[in-house]
């Protein structure tokens, strides 16, 4: 049996720089004043004025696309209101999106001839888009999953992380499965597969006679920061990236632990969505293995502080996060 989830939202926050808040308030923050921070080794551009790094159309994959996508000549694509970086997040004027999701979309609709149209919605809204069409496909971290697979089509683009975020001053030293975090209050985002973990974690702590988990959810990454400071949560679990570039701008918390987005048996892997058989996977994976091949998808992940999250070549919807036990 499931554990009965907490819900908590909490004021809307800034997604990152927020060590110096007083706890428990709203940081008043201006990262436009702030130093570009640096993550692994690399100085990151925050502004709306990003110089994306740009691939040229190959007319061979172009002409693949199908008559639907390309009659508007752009490719839609979806991303997540709620991101942070070095994913996805508004730069400094808190209108253009920007990080390594937007810099990949922009790079596959390059090579697929079409003009680059991004969109934003809710982490939920952006599978009923891609379902109904409306999003022609998202890029926002989305993870392969089995069950996702029957609806949707994918082509794999990074491997999946996931990370245990605490604060410096726990006395948690590592996690690395369900008896770790037995009796602890811990925050997940909510229709995530780190969730689906979570909770399958939790219904074996409770078949194993160990303390539930306390389950709290929060819209945004920067009140799940908060939540962390001000001891309303005692763990985080989200995508590492994320994790790993709040802890290099901001300190106050560390990684104690990592596990695979895909469970303890499979590499999780992040991938372009698409419609289920609307013909479009195909020339989005050839598109991803053009820019792999010829060095620009190596260029955007180390611009990001991602060089670590490279696949060798872009599958079409490999294994995934098995399906959850009925």
């Amino acid at each position: 049996m499931r554990a009965t989830a907490a819900r908590a939202f909490a004021v809307p926050a800034l997604l990152l720089l927020l060590a110096g808040a007083a706890c428990g308030a709203e940081p008043a923050l201006d990262t436009r004043a702030a130093p570009a921070p640096v993550v692994a080794g690399k100085k990151i551009n925050l502004g709306p004025d990003q110089n994306r790094v740009r691939a040229g159309k190959v007319a061979a994959i172009a002409a693949q696309v199908p008559k639907d996508v390309a009659a508007d000549g752009k490719l839609t694509v979806g991303f997540s209101a709620g991101g942070a970086p070095p994913l996805v997040s508004p730069a400094t004027d808190d209108t253009t999106l920007i990080g390594v999701e937007t810099d990949l979309a922009q790079l596959v609709a390059d090579v697929l001839g079409l003009e680059f149209a991004p969109r934003s919605s809710s982490w939920e809204n952006l599978f009923l888009a891609a379902k109904s069409g409306k999003y022609e496909v998202v890029f926002s971290n989305v993870t392969v999953t089995e069950e996702r697979k029957d609806t949707y089509d994918f082509a794999t683009y990074r491997i999946d992380q996931l990370g245990w975020q605490v604060p410096d001053t726990s006395p948690i030293t590592a996690i690395k499965g369900p008896a770790d975090i037995a009796g602890l209050r811990v925050s997940v985002g909510s229709g995530t597969n780190q969730e689906k973990i979570l909770l399958d974690w939790d219904e074996q702590n409770r078949a194993a006679g160990r303390k539930p988990v306390e389950i709290l959810y929060y819209e945004k990454y920067g009140d799940v920061l908060l939540a962390l400071k001000s001891g309303r949560v005692q763990a985080y679990f989200g995508p590492n990236p994320n994790i790993a570039y709040n802890i290099a701008v901001s300190g106050g918390s560390r990684i104690a632990g990592t596990f695979s987005g895909a469970g303890p048996d499979l590499q999780g892997l992040i991938a372009a969505m698409t419609k289920k058989d609307n013909g479009l996977v195909k020339p989005l994976n050839e598109a991803l293995n053009t820019v792999i091949a010829n060095g620009e998808y190596k260029e955007v992940l180390e611009r990001w502080g991602l060089a670590n999250e490279a696949i060798p070549e872009s599958k079409i919807n490999p294994p995934g996060l098995p399906r959850q036990a009925s």
